[in-house]
């Protein structure tokens, strides 16, 4: 377990280094590789659950990509590639053959076979599971064992996203069928890596898979360090107590690790946004000109800038630009604060004392996003004094991730400042989140034409005319403002000179882990 003492000696030397930003460069001491082969990671958030088929924070999905593995695994460029799949076949639009692979073990050294992808997907499926992303799966009507190795899929209608989807880790059927919830607290896959403990809000610290399919990790194992606070991660990797951290970091942190001769620093467009979901069920935000109006008065080009000092763009509309469907025509409504006041005066909204009203009501609002992310927190202050100065009153609140979370998708928020990542296709961005009995459609948004248009989008096989679907939906939702997408996230990437061999993944992907070095090579 972590001392308490190096804890704070991380926190103390995040804040010196703050107080370094622009002084003297080759802060950091010479790296030392992690003990005895081990790999320690920093991550600002612990995993909610260790059990895939669940998971709903990014942490999760971290550990789900070492411990487990899914039919597929996305690179990259997010193609597709085998992997508890070896390969696959399309009979018909709506019938998908999986042939498995042979001789693959659970670290409990159970086998993997046909069963186990059955179960997975079935207990996905099943309503009363409740997996967040049920709906992503829903268009699959049936899962079959054809042999031990062999599994088909049919689909209600042809499904173009299918295997971006399938991903997801496999469970152990032999485990999870006894449905007593210890997936979630002790993973048990097929990946590189085998769950050994878990101290939570601490450390996870897994041990390489010798038996691996595709070949052991070259590392003994990696230690999972949770570290909230941004500065408080690079300042450890930059006094050589971590190994790797990647985003969420601090543009001025990044900026000081860039200079270190000790240090790799790898920036690239990611797949992520930052956004504002706007609960669309409660007054005064249930007035699609009252989100207009905050749409109007959000300077996002001045977050872009100031706070994020470039890291990542200003955002124009849900599809970002590393998506084959971006266009830059789609457009929410950019900051004008005189468009603002004139929507608020045209329905019917007159300023009393500074504050606009309407039938005796204040405009006022709540604005929460989580206390691990200081640039989150400088954005909503940024916000609240911006929509403050003209009329609006804010109220700004600030939790760690594990209550923010659960209010937001308990949808108790007004507007919430959070992110996406893993957008490996519109689909996965859009369907889930907007439809209206969309498993994380928070924000309540509700709309027959939208949801028409992203059942369209996935049914659809020709990617031509699937962008023109997406484009068209996105266009409704910039004008509606369920979403307010303040940016574009960018992906970064800081790791020890001597760890070798990452291969960085705009997804944030760590599933590479699994063929580094430390060290020598």
């Amino acid at each position: 377990m972590r001392t308490r003492s190096t804890w704070l000696g991380w926190v103390l030397v995040g804040c010196l280094a703050g107080l370094l930003v622009g002084g003297p460069v080759g802060v950091g001491r010479a790296q030392a590789p992690g003990s005895a082969g081990m790999v320690r990671i920093g991550l600002d958030v612990d995993a909610g659950t260790g059990d895939p088929r669940f998971a709903l924070d990014s942490s999760a999905y971290r550990l789900g990509e070492l411990v487990y593995d899914g039919l597929v695994y996305l690179n990259n460029r997010q193609a597709p590639e085998p992997s508890l799949a070896s390969s696959w076949d399309t009979p018909t639009p709506t019938t998908w053959v999986f042939h498995l692979r042979r001789g693959v073990t659970f670290h409990d050294g159970q086998p993997f076979t046909a069963d186990d992808v059955v179960y997975t997907f079935e207990t996905i499926l099943d309503p009363s599971s409740k997996a967040p992303y049920r709906s992503l799966y829903t268009p699959i009507t049936k899962v079959e064992k054809v042999d031990a190795y062999t599994v088909r899929m049919t689909t209600s209608a042809p499904y173009a996203p299918l295997l971006s989807y399938l991903n997801i880790g496999i469970v152990p059927k032999h485990i999870g069928e006894k449905n007593d919830g210890s997936l979630a607290s002790h993973p048990v896959g097929t990946g590189p890596f085998r769950f050994v403990s878990w101290d939570r809000g601490s450390k996870i610290t897994l041990e390489a898979n010798a038996r691996y399919w595709g070949g052991a990790p070259k590392v003994r194992g990696l230690v999972i360090n949770i570290v909230p606070d941004n500065s408080a991660r690079a300042a450890a990797v930059e006094a050589g107590d971590l190994d790797f951290i990647h985003s969420p970091l601090s543009p001025q942190d990044v900026a000081r690790l860039r200079k270190s001769s000790n240090l790799i620093v790898t920036k690239m467009t990611g797949l992520g946004i930052t956004y504002l979901n706007i609960n669309t069920s409660v007054w005064p935000l249930s007035d699609v000109k009252v989100r207009q109006a905050l749409a109007y008065l959000t300077d996002r080009q001045a977050i872009a800038a100031d706070i994020y000092q470039g890291m990542d763009q200003a955002a124009t509309s849900l599809l970002t630009p590393g998506l084959w469907a971006y266009t830059g025509s789609v457009r929410q409504p950019e900051y004008n604060p005189a468009k603002a006041r004139a929507l608020l005066q045209e329905d019917g909204f007159t300023l009393q004392g500074g504050v606009y009203e309407k039938d005796g009501k204040p405009l006022a609002i709540e604005l929460w996003t989580h206390s691990e992310d200081p640039n989150r927190v400088q954005a909503v202050e940024f916000l609240q004094n911006a929509w403050q100065k003209y009329g609006f009153r804010v109220k700004v609140s600030t939790n760690e991730w594990p209550t923010f979370s659960s209010a937001v998708y308990a949808s108790k928020h007004q507007v919430a400042l959070l992110g996406w990542l893993n957008i490996v296709d519109p689909d996965r961005l859009m369907f889930n989140q907007f439809t209206s009995n969309g498993g994380q459609n928070w924000e309540k948004y509700s709309n027959p034409t939208v949801d028409a248009l992203l059942q369209r989008g996935r049914t659809t096989l020709d990617r031509a005319a699937r962008a023109k679907i997406y484009q068209q939906a996105a266009q409704i939702l910039a004008n509606d403002q369920p979403y307010d997408v303040l940016l574009y996230q960018g992906y970064v990437v800081v790791q020890s000179a001597q760890l070798h061999g990452f291969v960085p993944n705009p997804s944030g992907n760590l599933k590479t882990l699994d063929a580094v070095t430390l060290g020598g090579r």
